[in-house]
């Protein structure tokens, strides 16, 4: 969600902040703004919609100015319009803003009383309101930032700017993550790295309840009671220099055909090269003993947590629920004594698994978070962290990371399948194997794209699209569905094939394309069943298989794409990446924004 960027340079601020929310579009927002000092006076530009209508307002009336704040806005309270756009200011103050201020209701009466004047609808303008009265009062704003920020509830990464102080911004965290960047000379404010990585140093993450006064000098990091605390600085990497596109229409094409990379890096993280076996990482449990597994997440993590549930039950026969975070932590779950939680994210900022992961542990559950960032919040948090080898992902729709995810988690399901001796050393031999297969079948399945682009053409129309699979096919049938809607914003809904009958054949007619996830195996004959039965009925079937799956569909399928030949076992990570290409080439059909589609953000760090 929303960017911030914050710098106090030795060069013009404005252009170098642009560059960084450039590098912060993949987040998704819908407005965008910079403040500076010019001559001591807090000077911004502000538009609405994509930062190049802020580069323009640029170009036509440059923004001078050492020291600034910038911002993209997703919107939360208020329309994505240019009054409540940030930065929100006043004479004295600026401020940008990540988060929700939950009490803003009642700061804005007590302000509006005190007489201070709104200019927009968003939650924000209470925090720029209330450090202007403290200001006006006479405090200084080092005194009047910790002041403000004890009266505010809920979540947030602030940045602040004060007139007249070129020297001087303030940050602040409780919830979203935000970063500081060390220069030479310079102090930079950032989400995360690669917002930093080309203007810092070396980089700090503020814990939650940290804020930070920031001079040319260097940083002074404080707790809420103004206690100063240390945080570790360390230095910026290469994985932080700007990400580009090179010869792609667009990041997530891109990201589509680093499938195989991502899938091999990630192996070979879990993989003991000489025994080619799978090492399982350091647990903050014991697989052998823990008697229950609670594993949640959100969007196309929650997807790969619950084929992990399939996988995990199968080979090491430890329970496990899989539950969307969102729920779980509100529903109260009765949890087993000893028991662990597995979390997912990308990110590893995503506020509900955040919140998940702080509530098991505050029932004595250990928890171990399955993250795409080394220093995300989810992995300093949890009691272990397992790294997905996915690289910066800057699509907003989850590709090569949702593939990562896959990966750790049929390594884990190995692994404790072994460790407990529910399979044997040649089981683990032979699914090993498979994994070590992965990533050349994956590249395979990027050969058929252009199969898959004229696949395309035929869902394009549709208002409605059913996805199907079976077994652990059924969430890589709701992964589909959730890609096509999230970036072609068509209608689309993913079911287990056996509960078609109950519910959705209603809608089946010649209109609704029904894509099938029906490779051969053992459940192969029931999938074809629950397919004749939508073609029966004027259903467009077509399906993703095998070679032996392809000569029995192909007797009543509309379109058959045939992928590599594997186990049960494998067959979501090499099914998950057709239907990812099927919604990407939709999406490029109707012409819609593919790498930041409408209303939606990459790191969803608000409720």
């Amino acid at each position: 969600m929303c960017g911030i960027v914050g710098v106090i340079g030795t060069a013009a601020a404005a252009e170098r902040m642009l560059g960084a929310l450039r590098r912060l579009e993949y987040r998704g927002y819908d407005s965008a703004g910079l403040a500076t000092l010019v001559d001591g006076r807090i000077t911004r530009r502000r538009t609405e919609g994509k930062l190049d209508n802020l580069a323009a307002s640029l170009t036509a009336d440059a923004l001078p100015g050492m020291t600034g704040i910038g911002h993209t806005r997703w919107a939360t309270h208020g329309a994505p319009v240019e009054r409540n756009a940030h930065p929100h200011a006043t004479d004295r103050v600026a401020v940008v803003h990540n988060g929700i201020i939950e009490n803003f209701s009642e700061l804005r009466t007590e302000l509006e009383a005190a007489g201070q004047v709104f200019h927009s609808d968003t939650d924000t303008e209470t925090v720029v309101q209330l450090l202007d009265l403290l200001l006006k009062q006479g405090m200084a704003p080092e005194a009047a930032a910790p002041a403000a920020l004890k009266r505010l509830h809920g979540a947030f990464a602030m940045a602040f700017l004060f007139a007249d102080r070129p020297d001087l911004l303030i940050a602040a965290r409780q919830g979203p993550a935000l970063a500081i960047g060390w220069g030479e000379g310079e102090m930079f404010i950032g989400n995360d790295a690669l917002a930093l990585g080309p203007l810092a140093r070396s980089i700090a993450y503020l814990e939650d309840g940290d804020w930070v006064v920031l001079t040319p000098a260097g940083a002074r990091f404080m707790d809420m009671d103004g206690r100063e605390v240390q945080r570790a600085r360390k230095p910026l990497g290469p994985a932080a220099a700007l990400v580009e596109k090179g010869n792609h229409r667009h990041f997530m094409e891109k990201e589509l055909h680093e499938h195989p990379a991502a899938l091999g890096d990630t192996l070979h993280q879990y993989l003991d090269p000489g025994a080619r076996s799978v090492v399982l990482p350091t647990l903050p449990f014991d697989p052998v003993t823990v008697p229950r597994l609670t594993i949640t997440a959100c969007g196309s993590a929650y997807l790969a947590g619950l084929v992990g549930k399939y996988w995990i039950e199968q080979l090491a026969r430890i329970p496990v629920e899989a539950d969307v975070a969102s729920e779980w932590r509100y529903r109260e779950p009765p949890l087993a004594m000893g028991g662990a939680a597995i979390l997912v994210s990308q990110s590893g900022e995503t506020a509900d698994t955040l919140a998940a992961l702080k509530l098991l542990q505050e029932n004595a559950q250990k928890t171990l978070a399955i993250v795409n960032v080394p220093d995300s919040s989810m992995a300093r948090l949890a009691d272990g962290a397992v790294l997905t080898a996915a690289g910066p992902e800057v699509g907003v729709a989850s590709t090569k990371a949702f593939t990562a995810q896959l990966m750790v988690m049929a390594c884990l399901a190995i692994g404790m399948g072994r460790a407990r001796g529910t399979i044997t050393a040649d089981d683990a031999a032979r699914l090993t194997a498979e994994m070590l297969e992965v990533p050349r079948l994956a590249a395979s399945v990027l050969e058929r794209d252009r199969e898959i682009e004229a696949l395309a053409h035929e869902v394009t129309r549709a208002r409605d699209v059913l996805f199907l699979g079976r077994g652990n096919l059924f969430p890589i049938a709701m992964e589909g569905a959730l890609k096509l809607k999230e970036i072609s914003y068509i209608h689309a809904e993913g079911y287990a094939a056996g509960e078609m009958k109950h519910g959705p054949i209603a809608l089946i007619d010649d209109a609704v394309p029904v894509i099938s996830l029906a490779p051969s195996g053992p459940l192969f004959e029931k999938t074809v069943s629950n397919l004749q039965e939508a073609a029966a009925r004027g259903g467009r079937i077509m399906a993703f298989t095998d070679e032996a799956g392809a000569t029995v569909l192909r007797r009543f399928a509309e379109r058959v794409v045939v992928l590599p030949t594997v186990s049960p076992f494998a067959a979501p990570l090499l099914h998950a990446i057709p239907v990812q290409l099927l919604a990407y080439h939709v999406a490029v059909l109707r012409g819609t924004d593919v790498d930041q589609p409408r209303n939606l953000a990459k790191s969803v760090t608000v409720e």
